[in-house]
């Protein structure tokens, strides 16, 4: 493996993909900077479809490639119901039943059309369930569950939700001034009452259905992930004030008057992961929450169910449940009263863990190890005009081009890993090209993201999602179906990245190409 990493620093085996020598002499194999996408520590020099799976050359340096391919088994393969076996204890409510059903090709979910079925792999959805002021239902989980164990019954019968694209028409009647056409499209998601099993409650009480509002988030790719981490907090905090002093307006829940408002819970930590940016270090982001919540599989410091207090209510007192829940639980017969103990199973705070210390320390090696792509075809003539036009237009501004990580000296609030710890791959002073200033902007486009606010996403590796994932959908929801509908996109009315698209509207169709073969190289 070592060697093919060496062969592939002259040249990857696609044609179409060609990493080169930066422009050096014949035989030298020094790259230009900016192919090392993810840092000397951070970048393999695969574009095949196995792009984003690859390890870091940490992992391997460092002994831990066992361990990743450990943490990869946990990714790939399902979990299933039951008490023994390996990857048990889903349920008894879930929302998938493997992390790579929601990232196919460990990239960005694809678009899906109709019926939501999470059963099919590459439907990456999560539905996003909030009042009519964007408040999260309270009744339903964060991250609403579609599926269930027996004898139990799905928050939400997900075979009566569908999802419509609806036509949009921008303001320039999706055409460029030299007659180029495009077309955007946008999602529409229905439930009718009848699907929902559980009463629709707010933090202020119930909330009338014609109230609820229902949108998409789709996962993105998640190579690359421990190198974002690895940025330094005051590096961090220091690009918000730059923003601030520039007049940006930035999201006032996270950041005001030079300072963070609130950091990740009981840490110094900002926020830094997700569209909403409701998570802080990695340790307690992405993958460690979602190995838990997506599965429902409990380990040693999570030893309870994701589930809500009104799901416990009213499971509890369904008869149908009451009927059979002895049947497949026997070892909760601890009251008599069945209402009693099925409340106080979905409630309990005290289970056993299902996934050992091992295989979460295993998860998360895999998880932080994962590499991003190089980048391709730099030092070509396209390459660089399309850098040029990319800076020059103001893309870069928001999708920043490259930082410098920190330290990395890890930070867990649940204490499960230490700071510094040897168990996980460390990313420290290496200048990383992820094109994301990691700040929230707002594109005010129609049916939005929650709240408007959305951080932006890394651009690292896109290029490569159709090898690797089958598609290419970008943006929260994968309304844009290719790069120029994702730019078009930018381009609402009082959008923060209005200003960009205007002039990329005025460039040439040579120009605008440059920009998107740029954006899918890097």
């Amino acid at each position: 493996m070592v060697a093919a990493m060496a062969a592939a620093f002259v040249a990857c085996s696609d044609d179409d993909n060609k990493i080169t020598n930066g422009g050096e002499e014949e035989g030298n194999t020094e790259l230009a900077d900016d192919y090392y996408a993810g840092g000397k520590l951070g970048t393999s020099f695969n574009s095949t479809a196995a792009a984003y799976e690859q390890p870091t050359p940490v992992v391997e340096s460092e002994g831990m490639y066992q361990s990743f391919l450990n943490g990869e088994t946990l990714f790939e393969k399902p979990f299933q119901t039951g008490s023994t076996g390996a990857r048990r204890g889903l349920g008894p409510l879930y929302i998938r039943t493997s992390c790579l059903h929601c990232h196919p090709g460990y990239g960005h979910g694809r678009r899906i059309e109709g019926q939501f079925n999470t059963n099919e792999v590459g439907n990456g959805y999560l539905l996003v369930l909030t009042d009519e002021n964007d408040s999260y239902l309270t009744s339903y989980t964060g991250m609403p569950q579609t599926h269930a164990v027996t004898p139990f019954k799905a928050p939400i019968d997900e075979s009566q939700i569908n999802i419509a694209w609806l036509s949009y028409t921008d303001e320039w009647g999706n055409q460029f001034p030299d007659g180029e056409t495009y077309s955007l499209i946008y999602p529409e998601v229905t439930i009718p009452e009848a699907a929902f099993y559980v009463p629709l409650r707010g933090a202020y009480g119930d909330v009338a259905y014609e109230n609820l509002k229902i949108k998409l988030e789709s996962t993105i790719g998640i190579y690359g992930t421990g190198l974002l981490d690895a940025i330094d907090d005051a590096d961090l905090l220091k690009q918000y004030q730059d923003e601030e002093a520039a007049g940006v307006n930035l999201n006032p829940a996270f950041y005001a008057n030079g300072a963070w408002v609130k950091t990740y819970g009981s840490t110094t930590h900002p926020y830094r992961f997700t569209y909403a940016l409701s998570r802080g270090p990695l340790q307690d982001a992405a993958g460690a929450n979602a190995i838990w919540n997506i599965t429902n599989v409990t380990r040693s410091d999570r030893r309870y169910h994701y589930c809500t207090t009104d799901y416990a209510v009213v499971a509890s007192q369904d008869p149908d449940v009451q009927a059979s829940f002895y049947d497949y639980f026997p070892e909760r017969n601890i009251t008599g009263d069945v209402e009693t103990d099925i409340y106080n199973y979905l409630m309990a705070k005290d289970l056993d863990a299902e996934m050992t210390d091992q295989e979460y320390t295993d998860l998360m090696v895999w998880h932080r190890g994962l590499a991003v792509p190089a980048a391709r075809d730099v030092d070509t003539e396209d390459f660089q005009q399309g850098k040029t036009l990319f800076t020059e237009i103001g893309c870069a501004y928001c999708h920043r081009p490259s930082w410098t990580t920190g330290a990395d000296n890890l930070t867990d609030p649940n204490g499960f890993f230490t700071d510094g710890d040897s168990r996980l791959p460390r990313y420290p002073y290496q200048k990383i090209w992820p094109y994301t200033d990691m700040v929230q902007h707002r594109l005010e486009m129609p049916n939005d993201i929650r709240t408007g606010w959305c951080r932006t996403t890394p651009l690292w590796g896109r290029g490569l999602s159709k090898r690797c994932t089958g598609w290419d959908e970008r943006m929260h929801d994968c309304r844009a179906r290719t790069v120029v509908e994702a730019i078009m996109w930018h381009g609402c009315p009082n959008s923060d990245a209005r200003v960009s698209v205007e002039k990329f509207r005025q460039l040439s169709s040579d120009d605008r190409a440059a920009i998107v073969k740029f954006i899918e190289s890097i």
